[in-house]
């Protein structure tokens, strides 16, 4: 239950980390009104003030503007509704960032440890959204949604697994290519098909979807390595170019040809 104890402007601004400059702005504007003026002038705020300056300072570090967050707060008539909303993105933050650490971690014990750099990986939990359109285009909307709901529905050990078997693949593909052996080669299709097998694992792809044309998506796939940099830069070889990927849609469409 909310009692009537209030807290003067520069108790406020100590407490949120912000300046008393910050929040006459915000009652300037009509964002943050003080609950109360003393005699001597100075703005004093109640706990139900220090909610909702609570919800300004979270709507900030999603990136709105005041405006925005003004037609947000206005929109909402229970304190306790909004709060249990924005816990619940910001715990979709927390994952996000808990990610962001992971990848960075992959990448320091890549370079400590003198690996390969594998591009997918540096880059999870960053914003995805600009790769959105173009999965949509080529897969769908459907196949985005399940992809990401699959990614997101997924524990932290069960990511670090998952990258943990991409990195192999990698570099088992890079192995591989630079020993010189045939893309027909037993080794070559046994990584193949460990490929195969992990992008069955990927919701709604034609590889995991029943019916779906499993054939033309691996074959479809292994040119993309080839003709996208972005792609091919994960199994590129030590003199660089485009080997690498080369190597491994040679592989995949002997695979497909025989196994699909």
């Amino acid at each position: 239950m909310l009692d009537t104890r209030d807290w003067s402007i520069q108790e406020i601004a100590r407490l949120a980390g912000t300046t008393s400059r910050t929040l006459r702005h915000y009652d300037d504007i009509g964002l943050l009104p003080p609950s109360r003026i003393a005699p001597n002038g100075y703005r004093h705020y109640d706990e139900q003030a220090l909610i909702r300056l609570q919800r300004i300072l979270l709507l900030r570090e999603l990136g709105l503007g005041l405006p925005q967050i003004g037609d947000v707060l206005a929109k909402e008539r229970s304190e306790s509704s909004a709060l249990e909303t924005h816990l619940a993105l910001l715990r979709e933050e927390q994952t996000r960032l808990s990610r962001q650490i992971a990848s960075v971690e992959s990448t320091l014990n890549a370079l400590k440890g003198g690996e390969n750099l594998m591009a997918e990986n540096m880059f999870d939990g960053f914003d995805h959204t600009q790769h959105k359109q173009e999965v949509e285009e080529r897969w769908g909307e459907k196949a985005y949604a399940d992809g990401d709901r699959w990614w997101r529905g997924m524990t932290d050990a069960e990511r670090a697994e998952w990258q943990q078997r991409v990195s192999d693949l990698g570099r088992d593909w890079i192995a591989a290519a630079e020993s010189g052996i045939d893309a027909a080669s037993a080794e070559a299709q046994d990584v193949a098909r460990r490929h195969v097998e992990w992008l069955t694992g990927v919701p709604s792809t034609p590889a995991s979807v029943p019916g779906g044309d499993v054939k033309a998506y691996v074959i479809g796939l292994g040119e993309m390595y080839v003709a996208d940099p972005r792609f091919g830069a994960n199994y590129a070889t030590a003199d660089g170019g485009t080997r690498g990927a080369e190597f491994v849609r040679d592989a995949l469409r002997v695979y497909a040809e025989a196994n699909l």
